[in-house]
């Protein structure tokens, strides 16, 4: 690739989105550790030192990998809150299983969104992250609202469903639970957890 036509997708702001998409796809076939700016811009067909205009480092891409992923599991939990059924129950259900179908098609990215999240360096991810479930919080707090969950912590509620699903859709992810039962037991499980939350 000539620097001309080089210089044209970097001004077009088509380098950043075609790296992402590459990286990407290099998490989910090797992981995070395997992931290489250098290896990066031979993919994509620019030179060794066009990666470093949008990620200076190689923890700047991947921060950049996390926050692309919370934002893309907040659409989808976004789309499954506010369609379909407007029960309070169903909506629940739709929610956890949009997250469950992201851990599941997601898983390596999704390890990464989780490490970056926790991560004490300052980055823009826990805030993408608390954005990315802000449509699940919301609906937690209506159900308390309406007393359809008791009232109290709705971090310590959040969480308790959030292992729950995740624990799920990462049984199906060892192989230990057939994906074809993932909707059912997802199902079983906000029933359970409705249930048990119940004022």
């Amino acid at each position: 690739m000539s620097e001309q036509t080089e210089q044209r997708r970097y001004h077009h702001g088509d380098l950043r989105a075609a790296l992402l998409e590459a990286a990407e796809h290099s998490l989910r076939s090797h992981g995070p550790a395997q992931l290489s700016l250098r290896d990066l811009a031979r993919e994509v067909g620019v030179s060794h030192g066009a990666p470093r205009r949008h990620f200076p480092e190689r923890q700047d891409l991947l921060d950049a990998l996390a926050e692309n992923g919370y934002v893309r599991l907040g659409e989808r939990i976004r789309r499954a809150v506010t369609s379909g059924d407007p029960d309070f129950a169903a909506r629940v259900q739709r929610a956890t299983s949009a997250f469950a179908h992201f851990a599941m098609e997601n898983r390596a990215l999704l390890e990464l969104m989780n490490a970056a999240k926790h991560r004490p360096e300052g980055t823009g991810v826990p805030r993408s992250a608390e954005v990315a479930f802000e449509p699940l919080v919301d609906l937690l707090r209506e159900g308390q609202e309406r007393r359809l969950l008791r009232v109290g912590s709705i971090e310590e509620i959040g969480i308790i469903l959030y292992a729950t699903i995740n624990g799920l859709a990462t049984l199906v992810n060892n192989g230990l639970i057939d994906a074809e039962r993932l909707e059912e037991l997802i199902e079983i499980a906000v029933d359970q957890f409705l249930r048990g939350t119940a004022p």
